[in-house]
């Protein structure tokens, strides 16, 4: 047995190719802008002298926290302090400036929204790099783009390539499903994970903030939610102020927060702060002690849900709310005699699917009073309830999601496609390659019902992953959905993609995101825990 395992052993090394290091610091590009031009000529940047500033005749000034912020940000991203580093003499020409310019101030103290333009145009041609954009979320894109363009040349000067790039996302939603109901994860694993959806273009944070396991969402109507229903109501909590902070995190880095507070099943939590609310089970004409679903027939039922969207509508500030909507089992209702009276009363017969719609009506109308739009799983497009117009359905389903988006679209509803990335299973070997394939709009349908596909998310559930392992098993296997989501549909080849995200691990290493590899290699500069030391 030994003999074999060591044959065994030789033939891996044979089979191996060598081991490739790849460099955080080489301006490779990733996801990869619509247009590049680059030449061969080079500036430096001095190390002391270079600058990232407002520039003239631009709508935003010192006064714009979002820019502000970010050029502190990536001033000390493209100039990272390194202990023994000098000042390096080059016969190079020096970038002293980014100049940067906006087209409107608007956003300087608002948040992002779904369709906002993210466009930017980027000239690295002379002393003065220029950055302009319709907006701060299109600045904010740019400046990603700018320090990653910055490469260290052999003798440890920094230099940027001269570039054009005109750039643009193909996609207005890419988003990163967070479970934080299975697996409590502290906020510093939420502001890391903002931070890596920043260096890959993803722009909505989906907060799947609670579900059967845990309610860590602190209420402030009803605190008991939490004080009952999160693992521990002292720390396994998010406060107002701690949502407030994720809020703020994620709007300087041009991110969206869309919470889900998923109903009328996968509620088992609220039940413990929240008595009445879901529905009692029975075995004949006597409780089990067990509950499913939200009570969907009782007059308290949306009186607690109008209050809680309510406070929800102000808490978080995207113009959407996820809804949530799927898997619903029927079988507690089916045993309950008075939901089975309402169905008689309503006659709805033995069609189960019409008492979730008319549940999930209600709700859709307490959040449209509060003015608020809403994402649901698309069980409830498939169910036939009546949306509103501006209504985004989530497809999830595997397999057939592109039978699916093509149902969906054919209503004029606009879709968000997760089913492809569910980053939570894993595989042997590179995965990404599969996500990497996946286009949103390669379903059978017109050009205007491709355009109705807004984008997609790469989803992480929860219930193998918490604090200890989810930056390893998302990243960069997640960065694979970010190029799929905002670069052209022609970027499609995983081998010319292969030393592209190679080398964007290795800048997330640098960065303190502690990316798992993509295969054998190493990086120049290994990861040292850095996010945390910061």
């Amino acid at each position: 047995m030994r003999t074999v395992q060591l044959t065994v052993f030789w033939c891996f090394l044979v089979w191996m190719p060598g081991a490739l290091g790849w460099s955080a610091m080489n301006g490779v590009l990733w996801p990869q802008p619509q247009k590049v031009i680059r030449s061969a000529e080079a500036f430096t940047l001095p190390r002391s002298g270079f600058r990232i500033e407002h520039g003239p005749g631009s709508a935003a000034g010192a006064n714009c926290s979002v820019l502000q912020n970010a050029f502190r940000r990536y001033y000390l991203l493209i100039l990272p302090r390194r202990v023994g580093v000098n000042h390096v003499k080059s016969s190079r020409k020096s970038l002293l400036r980014l100049l940067v310019s906006v087209k409107t101030a608007k956003h300087c103290a608002e948040y992002p929204n779904l369709g906002d333009s993210e466009a930017y145009h980027l000239v690295v041609q002379q002393e003065n790099a220029t950055l302009t954009a319709d907006n701060v979320w299109g600045a904010l894109r740019g400046l990603e783009t700018f320090s990653q363009l910055v490469s260290e040349a052999n003798d440890g000067s920094l230099i940027v390539n001269k570039t054009i790039i005109d750039d643009f996302p193909r996609f207005s939603h890419r988003g990163l499903l967070l479970d934080t109901s299975r697996h409590f994860l502290p906020l510093y694993i939420l502001f890391q994970n903002l931070d890596a959806m920043s260096y890959n273009k993803f722009n909505v944070l989906h907060w799947h903030i609670v579900d059967d396991p845990s309610f860590p969402y602190q209420s402030v109507m009803f605190p008991e939610l939490s004080n009952k229903g999160a693992y521990n109501p002292a720390t396994h909590i998010y406060t107002q102020m701690d949502v407030a902070a994720v809020n703020e995190y994620a709007r300087l880095r041009g991110i969206r927060v869309v919470p889900e507070f998923d109903t009328p099943g996968h509620v088992q939590s609220w039940n413990k702060g929240q008595p009445g609310l879901l529905t009692k089970c029975y075995a004949g004409t006597k409780p089990t002690g067990s509950y499913g679903p939200v009570n969907p027939v009782l007059n308290s039922t949306y009186n607690f849900m109008k209050r809680f969207f309510t406070e929800i509508s102000h808490v978080f500030h995207d113009h959407y709310i996820h809804l949530g909507g799927d898997e619903v089992d029927f079988s507690c209702w089916r045993s309950n005699p008075v939901i089975k009276d309402f169905m008689a009363k309503m006659k709805f017969g033995t069609v189960y699917r019409k008492l979730e719609s008319f549940y999930i009506k209600r709700i859709l109308d307490i959040v449209t009073a509060n003015k608020k739009g809403y994402l649901v799983w698309q069980e409830v497009f498939d169910n036939n309830v009546t949306l509103k117009a501006d209504t985004v359905v989530e497809v999830w389903k595997n397999p057939h999601f592109d039978v699916e988006l093509s149902r969906v679209t054919a209503t004029g509803f606009r879709a968000v496609l997760a089913a492809p990335w569910y980053v939570n299973v894993i595989g042997y070997g590179q995965d990404w390659r599969r996500y990497y394939m996946m286009d949103p709009q390669n379903f059978k349908g017109s050009e205007a019902q491709k355009k109705l596909v807004v984008g997609g998310e790469a989803c992480i559930w929860g219930e193998y992953v918490d604090a200890t392992n989810i930056m390893h098993r998302l990243w960069p296997r997640a960065s694979a959905v970010a190029e799929r989501l905002w670069s052209d549909g022609s970027v499609n080849n995983t081998t010319k993609a292969y030393p592209r995200l190679a080398s964007h691990r290795c800048r997330m290493l640098m960065r303190g995101i502690p990316a798992q590899p993509l295969f054998v290699g190493f990086c120049e500069q290994e990861y040292t825990g850095g996010w945390a030391k910061r």
